[in-house]
């Protein structure tokens, strides 16, 4: 597979410690410190390049390998164009430059890798007190280093009770209104400091990570079959979609063929779930502007479904549907023609729930032109999912990173630009449509035969990714000698859009902060890896 037209050969043109080579499925850019701000500048702002993750290994004896992955932002690249780039910086010393305040996506990840792996970001404005912030963690502890002992139970000297929040408002009258971290009618637990001189929202801070679960450390060591529980059990709300990333990933540490009809069931099974997560968003966006029975009536359409999904999957968040190679059961035909017609009824009713929805005044009084993220903002954060596309950017990785057998799959994103609350709600429902269409479309032209191959999982590296409901997800898997998992990264949507979330809330009212929140439809235990 060849480079966009002219960027492989400037990037092998690089000198100062930089090589560049083609592989398969991605250009692999080797690289020293010192030249990573420079690539990462070429790659976003003359190629469009996105930013998609920083993965970072210690592998003891202080030395660190991290790699920074990008992916084109334009629809469907050329055939055979490469549409993702490897930067590999090998270091013997616990720091590297910064690159956020070129590419500001990923400031959020470069705050993480300070905090879980002690490496010093150089350049960086803001450090610590970022994931690791209770009063339980000292400064000095970097929980993803491999002498880390994760039985250990950590002793209350970090900085705890003593916090206090950083202010930005100086001129008299000003204060600060903390939301959270537990509040009513909100299930998971962020803070969000609210910056005021009256009714206002002039500043706002996201403060989330209160239940830091040490997912990708309690991976190390696990075999890869345990480690796709807790894969697929990240986001609950969104199993399948974690789970087939991580799966792709060992797969291709297999070089494993899934059969045709599991692939075609992917699919299904993925818009499946994308169906009933935004569902349950438009629930709770009726029901965070005060309309009883429109939140009730998605909310029976999400029921609905989740039955339906527990009917025909075995579990109504499809957990142990999926497995390297394919699938680990095949449904019945009777199931699956039971799905179809559900699914063609469910989007009956939420057509028609939207259409109610578009008459209540009192509704889109509530979300028109409020929470505003522009395009540009968008572009600086880097927001994905139903969040950037309603600001005007059409990436999905199931068109920029087609994958499986959405390679074969046609449609476009349904793509907004006002970047408010009602664009974002037009967005869920559109992606609604877009995925009962898919889903029958393959139900319609599904091929006999097994849903499963022989996976035989080799020593090595490889990332995997979807277009998960709330955005593109990555999952880089290591596998050692041993045939044990050596690393287990998961970078979500989340980590992009929450990195965003205040700036759509400033200059807001408060009474407008959980409709804005319940707009974005996603999830902070994402982030609470």
């Amino acid at each position: 597979m060849s480079a966009p037209v002219g960027l492989l050969e400037k990037l092998q043109a690089l000198q100062g410690g930089v090589r560049a080579e083609s592989l398969t499925d991605r250009v692999v850019l080797h690289a020293l410190a010192p030249a990573i701000p420079r690539l990462a500048v070429m790659l976003t702002s003359e190629h469009h390049y996105e930013f998609a993750s920083l993965v970072v290994e210690h592998s003891g004896a202080e030395r660190f390998v991290a790699r920074y992955y990008f992916y084109a932002g334009n629809v469907r690249e050329e055939p055979g164009a490469t549409s993702l780039i490897e930067m590999i910086v090998e270091t013997d010393t616990p720091e590297l430059p910064a690159i956020s305040d070129r590419v500001h996506a990923a400031d959020w990840h470069e705050r993480e890798a300070e905090d879980m792996f002690g490496i010093h970001i150089t350049g960086h404005p803001f450090l610590g007190d970022f994931v690791l912030h209770d009063n339980d963690w000292r400064e000095a502890v970097a929980p993803m280093r491999r002498p880390f002992d994760a039985m250990q139970r950590m002793t209350g000297t970090g900085m705890g009770v003593a916090w206090r929040p950083r202010r930005i408002l100086r001129e008299p009258g000003s204060l600060v209104f903390p939301v959270g971290p537990i509040w009513g009618d909100y299930h998971e637990a962020g803070l969000w400091l609210l910056e005021t001189t009256g009714e206002l929202i002039r500043q706002a801070h996201s403060r989330l990570f209160y239940k830091y679960r040490g997912v990708e450390k309690i991976a190390e060591g696990q075999p890869p079959m345990q480690a796709l529980l807790l894969a697929e059990r990240f986001s609950g709300a969104a199993a399948f979609a974690h789970g087939l990333a991580y799966c792709q990933a060992l797969e291709k540490l297999a070089d494993c063929v899934v059969p045709v009809r599991a692939g075609r069931l992917r699919v299904v099974f993925a818009e499946l779930e994308r169906i009933r997560y935004h569902a349950a968003t438009i629930a709770e966006l009726a029901g965070s502007t005060g309309l009883a029975v429109g939140k009730s009536m998605a909310q029976e359409i999400e029921e609905t479904l989740l039955r339906l999904t527990g009917e025909v999957c075995g579990h109504r968040y499809q957990f142990g549907l999926i497995a390297p190679g394919g699938l680990a059961w095949q449904p019945g035909e009777d199931a699956l023609q039971r799905l179809d017609h559900g699914v063609m009824a469910v989007q009956e009713r939420l057509s028609q729930l939207e259409g109610w929805l578009l008459n209540s005044s009192s509704f889109l009084d509530r979300i028109e032109e409020m929470g505003i993220l522009t395009t540009e903002l968008a572009d600086i954060y880097g927001a994905v999912g139903p969040v950037g596309r309603a600001s005007g950017r059409p990436l999905d990785l199931r068109c920029h990173l087609p994958y499986g057998d959405y390679r074969e799959t046609s449609f476009s994103p349904h793509v907004e630009t006002e970047g408010d609350g009602f664009a974002r709600m037009r967005v869920f429902f559109g992606e609604i449509r877009a995925s009962s269409g898919i889903v029958r479309d393959c139900l319609a032209d599904l091929p006999p035969g097994p849903v499963s191959s022989d996976c035989h999982i080799q020593p090595g590296s490889a990332l995997g990714w979807v277009e998960a409901p709330t955005g593109g997800a990555f999952h880089w898997v290591r596998v050692g000698e041993d045939g044990l998992i050596a690393r287990l990264r998961i970078s979500t949507a989340g980590f992009h859009n929450w990195h965003a979330f205040h700036r759509t809330v400033e200059n807001a009212a408060f009474q407008d902060f959980p409709i804005i929140l319940a707009s974005y439809g996603l999830s902070i235990a994402e982030n609470d890896r």
